[in-house]
């Protein structure tokens, strides 16, 4: 089994970290720098950093904070919200990101996934997808998951692949800020059916659910929030946990 990714998400509203249930109800949880270097620290092997209001509020990703974040850490680091252009991903990539994530944008004009590819290479590319189970049938969300399209999850994981995306970053609203776990099932089936690495996002509550998406989700990467910034699991631990399982995590 290849090393798993365990990666700490910054969810940015107004210059601080924070975190809801199912993208509502908004609770501080702390300033975005401090917390970087905590789990660069702790050993978490990446960091995402979205501005979750930017791509609402039709402003750009506070690319001094980026900066700012990108000086204190010492671990890859993908920054998202708000991205529409090649213009954009330069700005960022320069103020100091590994990586790019894009979801709003790309659902508008999939072109531009091939455009960056291109540009920068498919691995600074994210491809972010914020999906919703409608009547059994699962549908991809915009703009911070408030807005629902008529595109089906699987075919626009698969299409975004083909265009050059170098990741899929997987965020079940559904199980978003529940802690019940996460989306096992459409974890897998999109992760088998594609070549390059689902990071997995929405429902960790617990050790055992890393597990399991690892295993039974066939996720490459998991990612979390709240249970991170409320210090509900640390990462030594949950890398402790994930070895004994039998989970190879990056030391």
């Amino acid at each position: 089994m290849l090393t798993k990714r365990i990666i700490p998400c910054l969810d940015i509203k107004e210059g601080r970290t924070v975190k809801g249930v199912n993208f509502v109800d908004l609770r501080d949880a702390g300033d975005p720098v401090e917390l970087a270097k905590i789990y660069s620290d702790e050993g978490a092997d990446e960091l995402v950093f979205l501005d979750i209001t930017a791509t609402v509020d039709k402003r750009k990703t506070l690319v001094d904070l980026v900066t700012r974040v990108a000086k204190t850490i010492n671990i890859p680091f993908t920054v998202g919200g708000g991205i529409s252009t090649v213009e954009d991903v330069k700005v960022l990539l320069n103020a100091g990101a590994d990586k790019i994530s894009i979801n709003s944008a790309a659902v508008k004009r999939p072109e531009v996934i091939n455009e960056m590819a291109a540009e920068f290479g498919s691995q600074c590319i994210v491809v972010a997808i914020d999906t919703r189970s409608v009547d059994g049938v699962d549908f991809v969300h915009t703009h911070g998951g408030r807005m629902p399209t008529l595109i089906k999850t699987q075919g626009w994981a698969k299409e975004v692949a083909e265009r050059g995306a170098g990741e899929i970053l997987l965020t079940s609203m559904d199980h978003d800020g529940t802690k019940a776990g996460f989306a096992n099932d459409l974890t897998s089936e999109i992760s088998s059916e594609l070549s390059i690495p689902v990071i997995a996002s929405g429902g960790a509550g617990n050790m055992i659910h890393f597990k399991d998406v690892f295993t039974a989700g066939k996720a490459d990467a998991a990612l979390a929030a709240s249970i991170f910034h409320f210090k509900e699991i640390a990462i030594p631990d949950l890398k402790g946990y994930l070895d004994k399982e039998g989970v190879s995590t990056r030391v």
